[in-house]
C-alpha cells in the first residue's frame, strides 16, 4: 500500500464543459457565527448541500436555477435570487424563526436523542434494511460501468508558469471546475471498465466477469487502478461500517450512529413519486473517523433514496483533505430500491490546508440491467480465469457507446487526446519514468526488455561482510510476461567474497497457473530470523542487512541453496507447491558455531542436506491482478494460511539428516468495528528426527531498531531454539480512538498500538547433544519450555504522519544467571506512508 500511495503522489504531482449554475458563499446566524450543516439546495429541486463547520458550502449544476433555498432547524428559510450563473464567496444570514425565540435553539451542538423525529426515522430503517435491494432475491445479475478519474486540482498561474511544466503548458487546456469543491482541476488520468456481475445470496457468492477496458493509455497504470480500487473497494451504506483507505468510518446508518451522530429532521418532498424525507446528520465529536451530509429516505418501505457523505475534515487520517460519496437509488418496484449511481472523490494532499494543492481521485460507478432469481451452477462462481484477454482492452468505439451507462463529457473525453500528446514529450516521459522506478524499485530499459534493481538494495551491511554492493537484474517484457529470469551478483569489503543469485520462473498453463520454477543462490543470511524456513532463491533476510543493531550480529550463515519447484492454483486462492531444494550450511563468522558431532564421534562443520517439501497456501478473500507468472496483489486484509511438509533424507544426494518436519501458520487480520485494526498471528511447527542447530527452528529475535512484526523484539538471535514450537502474536491498532478524547493529543491525530507477543517451545535432549561440541563458539541450545516467553508493547503511530514508535517489555526469562544478557526494555520504530 505505502509504495503504490507514494507513486501517485510523485506521478500526479508531476503530470470544457462547465456547468451552468456555480454559487460558493458562507451561512451565519444574526450574531456572526456560522451556521454549521445548513441545507442549501437550488430552489424547486433536490440538488443540495450543506454547510461545513465553517458555515462555507459549494454547489453547481449542469442546469440554470434561478434561487437558492437555505435552511436549518430553528430559523426562518432563506430564499435567494440568483442572477448570475456564477456566483462566488457570497454571505448569507439565517434568523432565528420568531416562535422560536424564547425557546433555547440548538443549531449545532448535540441534539436529543428523545422525542426526535430523525431517530424515530432511523430505527425504521434498521427495521427494514434487510427487506431492501439484492437480498430480496436468490440470485441476481446486473450490468456495471466504473470510471476511475485523477486530476490534478487547484489550478492557478503559479502551477502553470512554473519550471515543472515548462514545455508541456497546452495541458492546461483541460482545466475544469470541480462541482464538490469548486476549485480547478486538471484531469490527468481516466480509466474505463465495463463487465457483469453475477451473484447468488443462497450459497454466498459473487463473480465480475470483465467485459472491456480503455485507459488513458500508460503501460503500467494497473499500479493505479488496483491502488484506487484498493481505496475505493465496494461498501453498503446500510452496513454499521465503512471501509475506506483501510480505516472503519461509522456509517450514518449505523445502529451505533446515535452515539455518534446528531440527527436532525430536515425536510420532505415528493421524488420520483415517493414521499421521502431528508435527514440531516454530523458527528458529536472531533477526530472521529465520522461523516457529515445528509439522506433522503421513503417514508414506506424505509429504504434510503439518496444519500450524501463527506468525511469531517478533523478525522483522524492522512493524505486526504477531503472525501465526499453519493449515492442514488433506483426504485423498480414498492419494495425494491436498488443504486443507481455511486460517486466518490478524495482530494489526495500533503496537508489539510485550505489551498494546498493535491489530487482528486474520482469513481463513478453506474449500474443497470438487473434480472433475478437465475441459478447458475456453483462451478461457474469457483472457477477463475487467468487468461489475459487482449480483446478485452482493445474494444472498439461502437463498444464503449453501448456499455457507456453514462457519457463521457467534453474534458473526459480529450484526456485520451491530451495524453497521447503528452507522452510524446520528453520531459514528461523522464518525470514518469522517475516515478515508475520509486514505484517498482527497478529502472527500465525497454530496448532491451531488461529492468536493473532492485535499487534499494543496492547497499547494506553486517557485521561479516560490512558494507555490502550488489547489483541486479530482471527480464521484463511486460506486466502478463509468461516467463521471468531475475538475478543479482554482491560483493563484501568485510569477507571480500562475491555473492550471487540467479532465478527463473515459467507459467505453463494460464488456467490451473501451472508454474515451475527453480535457481541457485550463494549468500549470507540470518537463518534465525524466521521461523519458517525460506526457499525463494533470491531472498534475504533484513537482519543480515541492517545498518545498526542492539549488539553485534555475528551470527550469520553462509548459504548455499539450489531449488526446484512446481506449483498450482486449481482453485482460486488455493496453492499447492512441490519443491525439491539442496543447500550446505556453515557459519559464516569466527564467532559463530553451527558444528555438530556426527555418529562416527568428529565434529563437521559443514551441513549438507536435500529436502523435499508439500506446502499449501489458502488466502480467502485475496484479489490479484495481471494473468502473467507474476501479478500483483490488488488488496490487503484477507487471511493467509500456510501449512507445509518438509522431509530430509540422507539417502539422497549424500544428504547428512533424516527428519520430518510439519509447519503452520495463520494470520488474520481483524476490523473491529470502530475501535481499529487486530492483527492475529498463530505458528507452530515440529522436527521429527535428530538435526542440529542449522536445522532446528529458532525463535525470531529482533537486534534491529526497526519494529518488525513477527518477530520478538527484546530477544537476541538464537538465544531460543526449538525442535516445537507454538507463537503467537497479537497486535491491535486503535487509530487514534482512546487520543481522540484527550483534548491535549486530539489534534495530532497520534494512534496507539498495542502488542502481545508470546512462544513457547521445547528441544529434545538428542538435539542439544549433537549441536554440543568442542568448539568455544558454540551457543548453548534453549527452549522456552518451562512456561511460553512472552513480551508487551505500548506504541504511539503516526508520529509527524510518517513514523511509529514502540516502548517494548520483555515479560519473563529475566534471570540474570541464566540470561544475564537479557534486554529488559527496548525502543524500535519504523517508517511508512499509511493513511
Amino acid at each position: 500500500m505505502s509504495i503504490r500511495l507514494f507513486f501517485t503522489f510523485f506521478l500526479f504531482g508531476i503530470t470544457a464543459t462547465l456547468a451552468q449554475t456555480k454559487v460558493s458563499g458562507y451561512v451565519f446566524d444574526e450574531f456572526n457565527e456560522p451556521v454549521s450543516f445548513a441545507n442549501v439546495i437550488f430552489k424547486g429541486s433536490t440538488i443540495g448541500t450543506i454547510t461545513d463547520e465553517n458555515g462555507k458550502f459549494y454547489l453547481e449544476s449542469d442546469e440554470t436555477w434561478s434561487g437558492l433555498t437555505i435552511s436549518f432547524i430553528g430559523y426562518e428559510t432563506l430564499k435567494i435570487p440568483l442572477t448570475k450563473k456564477v456566483n462566488y464567496n457570497l454571505k448569507f444570514v439565517l434568523k432565528e424563526e420568531s416562535a422560536q425565540l424564547d425557546q433555547i435553539v440548538i443549531t449545532t451542538g448535540k441534539q436529543s436523542k428523545k422525542n426526535n423525529p430523525a431517530i424515530d426515522l432511523l430505527r425504521k430503517i434498521w427495521e427494514h434494511k434487510r427487506r431492501n435491494g439484492l437480498n430480496l432475491y436468490k440470485q441476481y445479475q446486473y450490468d456495471k460501468y466504473e470510471k476511475v478519474e485523477f486530476d490534478i486540482n487547484t489550478i492557478d498561474s503559479s502551477l502553470i508558469k512554473s519550471r515543472l511544466f515548462r514545455g508541456m503548458e497546452f495541458v492546461f487546456e483541460k482545466v475544469d471546475t470541480s462541482n464538490v469543491t469548486g476549485k480547478t482541476y486538471l484531469p490527468i488520468f481516466i480509466n474505463e471498465a465495463a463487465s457483469r456481475v453475477y451473484g447468488d445470496n443462497v450459497i454466498n457468492k459473487k463473480k465480475e466477469v470483465l467485459k472491456g477496458n480503455k485507459n488513458s493509455g500508460f503501460s503500467d497504470n494497473q499500479i493505479v487502478i488496483d491502488f484506487v480500487n484498493d481505496l475505493y473497494s465496494d461498501y453498503n451504506v446500510y452496513d454499521n461500517y465503512l471501509k475506506f483507505f483501510d480505516k472503519s468510518f461509522v456509517s450514518p446508518l449505523s445502529r451505533t450512529g446515535i452515539n455518534t451522530y446528531n440527527y436532525v429532521l430536515s425536510d420532505s418532498t415528493f421524488i420520483d413519486d415517493k414521499w421521502c424525507y431528508n435527514i440531516i446528520y454530523y458527528p458529536r465529536r472531533k477526530n472521529e473517523l465520522t461523516f457529515k451530509g445528509d439522506f433522503w429516505v421513503a417514508d414506506t418501505t424505509y429504504a434510503i433514496k439518496e444519500i450524501n457523505l463527506q468525511a469531517s475534515k478533523s478525522a483522524n487520517i492522512n493524505w486526504v483533505k477531503e472525501i465526499y460519496i453519493e449515492q442514488e437509488f433506483e426504485v423498480l418496484n414498492d419494495s425494491l430500491f436498488l443504486v443507481k449511481r455511486d460517486y466518490m472523490m478524495s482530494d489526495f494532499a500533503f496537508n489539510k490546508k485550505e489551498k494546498s494543492r493535491g489530487v482528486y481521485g474520482k469513481r463513478t460507478t453506474l449500474y443497470n440491467n438487473y434480472e433475478f432469481d437465475k441459478e447458475l451452477d456453483r462451478k461457474f462462481y469457483d472457477a477463475e480465469v487467468y487468461n489475459y484477454d487482449k480483446d478485452v482492452y482493445d474494444r472498439s468505439d461502437d463498444f464503449w457507446s453501448q456499455n457507456r451507462l453514462e457519457a463521457l463529457n467534453k474534458d473526459e473525453k480529450g484526456v485520451y487526446k491530451m495524453l497521447d500528446t503528452l507522452k510524446t514529450v520528453k520531459k514528461f516521459k523522464q518525470l514518469y519514468n522517475i516515478g515508475s522506478i520509486l514505484s517498482s524499485g527497478y529502472i527500465e530499459f525497454s530496448s532491451l526488455s531488461l529492468d536493473y534493481g532492485p535499487i534499494f538494495s543496492t547497499f547494506g551491511f553486517n557485521e561479516v561482510e560490512d558494507l555490502r554492493l550488489r547489483v541486479g537484474g530482471r527480464t521484463y517484457f511486460g506486466r502478463n510476461d509468461l516467463w521471468r529470469l531475475q538475478g543479482f551478483l554482491a560483493y563484501g569489503f568485510g569477507d571480500d567474497k562475491f555473492k550471487y543469485g540467479i532465478s527463473g520462473k515459467w507459467l505453463l498453463d494460464k488456467k490451473s497457473r501451472l508454474i515451475i520454477s527453480g535457481g541457485n543462490r550463494r549468500d549470507v543470511e540470518q537463518i534465525g530470523a524466521s521461523l519458517t524456513t525460506s526457499t525463494d532463491v533470491l531472498g534475504r533476510s533484513l537482519a543480515s542487512s541492517s545498518v545498526v543493531g542492539t549488539g553485534a550480529n555475528d551470527k550469520l550463515t553462509s548459504i548455499n541453496l539450489t531449488s526446484l519447484a512446481i506449483e498450482a492454483e486449481p482453485w482460486r486462492n488455493v496453492i499447492f507447491r512441490l519443491s525439491g531444494n539442496y543447500r550446505t550450511l556453515e557459519s559464516a563468522s569466527r564467532t559463530f558455531s553451527l558444528d555438530y558431532n556426527t555418529p562416527t564421534g568428529e565434529e563437521e562443520s559443514e551441513i549438507k542436506q536435500f529436502e523435499s517439501s508439500f506446502s499449501m497456501f489458502f488466502f480467502p478473500k485475496r484479489k490479484m491482478t495481471g494473468y502473467g507468472v507474476e501479478r500483483r496483489v490488488a488488496n490487503d486484509g484477507f487471511a493467509r494460511i500456510f501449512a507445509q511438509v518438509s522431509h530430509g533424507d540422507k539417502n539422497l544426494f549424500d544428504s547428512d539428516f533424516d527428519y520430518t518436519k510439519v509447519q503452520f501458520s495463520y494470520v488474520q487480520p481483524w476490523q473491529v468495528g470502530g475501535f481499529g485494526r487486530l492483527t492475529a498471528t498463530v505458528e507452530a511447527g515440529k522436527t521429527f528426527g535428530e538435526v542440529p542447530l542449522g536445522l532446528l527452528s529458532v525463535i525470531p529475535g529482533n537486534q534491529t531498531y526497526f519494529s518488525i512484526y513477527n518477530t520478538f523484539s527484546q530477544l537476541d538471535f538464537y538465544e531460543f531454539v526449538s525442535d516445537t514450537y507454538t507463537s503467537l502474536h497479537l497486535e491491535h491498532n486503535f487509530n487514534g480512538r482512546i487520543f481522540s478524547r484527550i483534548p491535549l493529543l486530539r489534534k495530532l491525530n497520534l494512534r496507539e498500538i498495542v502488542s502481545v507477543r508470546g512462544v513457547w517451545g521445547e528441544i529434545s535432549e538428542e538435539n542439544v547433544l549433537l549441536s554440543t561440541t568442542s568448539n568455544p563458539n558454540s551457543i548453548p541450545l534453549v527452549a522456552p519450555s518451562e512456561k511460553p516467553y512472552y513480551e508487551y508493547s505500548f506504541g504511539i503511530g503516526n508520529i509527524f504522519k510518517v513514523f511509529r514508535i514502540d516502548f517494548n517489555f520483555r515479560g519473563n526469562y529475566l534471570n540474570e544467571f541464566k540470561h544475564p544478557d537479557a534486554r529488559k526494555f527496548g525502543v524500535t520504530g519504523s517508517f511508512g506512508f499509511h493513511f
